[in-house]
Protein backbone atom coordinates (compact mmCIF):
# COMPACT_ATOMS: atom_id res chain seq x y z
CA UNK A 1 0.00 0.00 0.00
CA UNK A 2 2.57 2.92 -1.23
CA UNK A 3 -0.44 5.58 -0.54
CA UNK A 4 -0.79 4.16 2.92
CA UNK A 5 2.38 3.37 4.87
CA UNK A 6 6.07 3.97 3.93
CA UNK A 7 8.89 2.66 5.78
CA UNK A 8 12.10 4.92 5.99
CA UNK A 9 15.30 2.78 7.08
CA UNK A 10 17.71 5.84 8.87
CA UNK A 11 17.48 8.75 11.72
CA UNK A 12 15.90 12.03 10.94
CA UNK A 13 15.98 14.08 13.42
CA UNK A 14 13.57 16.19 11.09
CA UNK A 15 11.30 13.54 10.50
CA UNK A 16 11.39 12.35 13.63
CA UNK A 17 9.92 15.94 14.96
CA UNK A 18 7.05 15.62 12.99
CA UNK A 19 6.21 12.51 13.65
CA UNK A 20 6.15 13.56 17.96
CA UNK A 21 4.14 16.68 16.87
CA UNK A 22 1.75 14.90 14.70
CA UNK A 23 0.92 12.22 17.73
CA UNK A 24 -2.11 11.78 19.82
CA UNK A 25 -0.11 9.18 21.66
CA UNK A 26 3.12 7.53 21.49
CA UNK A 27 3.32 3.97 22.24
CA UNK A 28 6.70 2.50 23.87
CA UNK A 29 5.99 -1.46 25.31
CA UNK A 30 9.31 -2.06 25.33
CA UNK A 31 9.99 -5.17 27.86
CA UNK A 32 13.35 -3.73 29.49
CA UNK A 33 13.95 0.30 29.21
CA UNK A 34 16.95 1.86 31.15
CA UNK A 35 15.81 5.14 30.60
CA UNK A 36 15.07 6.01 26.96
CA UNK A 37 14.30 9.34 25.43
CA UNK A 38 11.50 8.44 23.05
CA UNK A 39 8.90 8.81 26.30
CA UNK A 40 10.64 12.00 27.55
CA UNK A 41 10.15 13.55 24.23
CA UNK A 42 6.73 12.82 23.45
CA UNK A 43 5.78 14.74 26.90
CA UNK A 44 7.48 17.80 25.27
CA UNK A 45 5.27 17.10 22.15
CA UNK A 46 1.98 16.35 24.45
CA UNK A 47 1.95 13.24 22.64
CA UNK A 48 0.61 11.06 25.41
CA UNK A 49 3.14 7.97 26.25
CA UNK A 50 1.30 4.37 26.81
CA UNK A 51 4.57 2.48 28.28
CA UNK A 52 5.45 -0.53 30.00
CA UNK A 53 5.73 0.00 33.35
CA UNK A 54 9.75 -1.24 33.76
CA UNK A 55 12.93 0.98 34.06
CA UNK A 56 12.90 4.64 32.86
CA UNK A 57 9.63 4.26 31.39
CA UNK A 58 7.71 3.54 35.04
CA UNK A 59 10.10 6.17 36.44
CA UNK A 60 9.35 9.31 34.46
CA UNK A 61 5.69 8.89 32.88
CA UNK A 62 3.23 8.88 35.84
CA UNK A 63 0.52 7.32 34.79
CA UNK A 64 -3.01 8.50 34.31
CA UNK A 65 -5.40 8.18 36.82
CA UNK A 66 -8.92 9.09 35.34
CA UNK A 67 -10.75 9.50 38.80
CA UNK A 68 -8.13 11.64 40.30
CA UNK A 69 -7.48 13.43 36.64
CA UNK A 70 -3.72 12.78 37.38
CA UNK A 71 -0.77 11.81 35.00
CA UNK A 72 1.18 12.36 32.09
CA UNK A 73 0.71 9.28 30.51
CA UNK A 74 -0.56 5.23 30.61
CA UNK A 75 0.97 2.18 31.51
CA UNK A 76 0.74 -1.33 31.74
CA UNK A 77 2.50 -3.69 34.12
CA UNK A 78 1.29 -7.36 32.74
CA UNK A 79 3.48 -7.74 29.52
CA UNK A 80 1.33 -9.55 27.36
CA UNK A 81 -0.57 -8.58 24.05
CA UNK A 82 -3.94 -8.84 26.07
CA UNK A 83 -2.84 -6.16 28.82
CA UNK A 84 -0.94 -3.84 25.68
CA UNK A 85 -4.75 -3.74 23.58
CA UNK A 86 -6.64 -3.16 26.36
CA UNK A 87 -4.34 -0.25 27.35
CA UNK A 88 -4.40 1.33 23.98
CA UNK A 89 -8.18 0.30 24.11
CA UNK A 90 -8.68 2.76 27.20
CA UNK A 91 -6.24 5.69 25.61
CA UNK A 92 -8.89 5.74 22.81
CA UNK A 93 -11.78 5.87 25.15
CA UNK A 94 -10.15 8.72 26.89
CA UNK A 95 -9.30 10.49 23.45
CA UNK A 96 -12.76 9.92 22.09
CA UNK A 97 -15.46 9.83 25.02
CA UNK A 98 -13.83 11.93 27.90
CA UNK A 99 -11.46 14.27 25.78
CA UNK A 100 -10.90 17.27 28.68
CA UNK A 101 -9.33 14.88 30.16
CA UNK A 102 -7.17 14.03 27.45
CA UNK A 103 -6.40 17.60 27.04
CA UNK A 104 -5.17 18.09 30.94
CA UNK A 105 -3.18 15.00 31.02
CA UNK A 106 -1.52 16.64 27.56
CA UNK A 107 -0.77 19.70 29.50
CA UNK A 108 0.56 18.05 32.51
CA UNK A 109 2.75 16.38 30.25
CA UNK A 110 3.92 19.41 28.22
CA UNK A 111 4.87 20.92 31.61
CA UNK A 112 6.79 17.99 33.21
CA UNK A 113 10.60 18.67 33.53
CA UNK A 114 13.05 16.42 32.95
CA UNK A 115 16.21 18.71 32.15
CA UNK A 116 19.18 18.38 33.92
CA UNK A 117 18.28 21.93 35.46
CA UNK A 118 15.68 20.28 37.64
CA UNK A 119 17.71 17.34 38.06
CA UNK A 120 20.75 18.72 39.33
CA UNK A 121 18.62 21.35 41.51
CA UNK A 122 17.27 17.50 43.24
CA UNK A 123 20.87 16.53 43.68
CA UNK A 124 21.63 19.72 44.91
CA UNK A 125 18.66 19.43 47.85
CA UNK A 126 19.91 15.68 48.47
CA UNK A 127 23.51 16.79 48.78
CA UNK A 128 22.48 20.02 51.17
CA UNK A 129 20.19 18.02 53.44
CA UNK A 130 23.02 15.49 54.44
Amino acid sequence: YPDKVRAKIEFSDALSRKIYSASDAFLVPSAFEPCGLTQLISLKYGAIPIVHETGGLRDTVVPFDEFENTGTGLSFYDFTPEVLLGRINYAYYIYTQKRELWVEMQKRALKADWSWKASSKKYQDLYNSL
